[in-house]
């Protein structure tokens, strides 16, 4: 494992959540004007590794309205739809 970059991502990420497969998830919130909000979401290996980072926008119900994976493949806007 790498103490340097864990330092980093806990740094970065102000919340984090250790998985059963020893693998991390990091992620943080920045609420926007309309009361919507983005959050991004890290998941990284025992070593630290980026596996995935995507960006999940919730609207003012705080219903995840849309997906923007951006690693391993940048996917672009995904939005959810509910019946």
């Amino acid at each position: 494992m790498d103490i340097t970059k864990r330092q980093e991502n806990e740094k970065k990420f102000s919340n984090y959540e250790d998985l059963p497969n020893g693998f991390r998830l990091y992620w943080f919130e920045i609420e926007g004007r309309m009361g919507w909000k983005a959050r991004y979401v890290k998941i990284v290996d025992q070593d630290e590794t980026t596996i995935s980072f995507r960006q999940e926008i919730y609207n003012e119900n705080e219903l995840l309205v849309e997906v923007h994976e951006k690693y391993p493949i940048d996917n672009g806007h995904i939005k959810i739809v509910r019946p």
